[in-house]
């Protein structure tokens, strides 16, 4: 036993690559539900009180939809320059 061992045992910690005997993943199973989850889709947590106004998520990504094409509408354009135009 070298000594980093030694000193581990002494104290009690466990080093960031040892699993401890409290956790017991032999009977685990794959997640079901990772499939639901596509190739560059995002989670996004609402708060209960927003969450409560959808019912599902398709109406939630509806509103948001709706919301960005207004955000996009309203936003300034940019001239080919990139610079904000200060003629409208």
């Amino acid at each position: 036993m070298n000594k980093a061992e030694r000193k581990r045992r002494e104290t009690g910690r466990v080093g960031a690559d040892d699993i401890l005997p409290e956790y017991d993943f032999s009977r685990a199973r794959p997640n079901k539900y990772a499939s639901r989850y596509a190739a560059g889709s995002m989670v996004v947590v609402l708060e209960p009180d927003v969450a409560a106004a959808f019912p599902s998520a398709g109406q939630a990504n509806a509103a948001l939809r709706a919301l960005a094409g207004i955000i996009q509408k309203h936003r300034p354009r940019r001239t080919v320059s990139g610079r904000n135009s200060t003629h409208r």
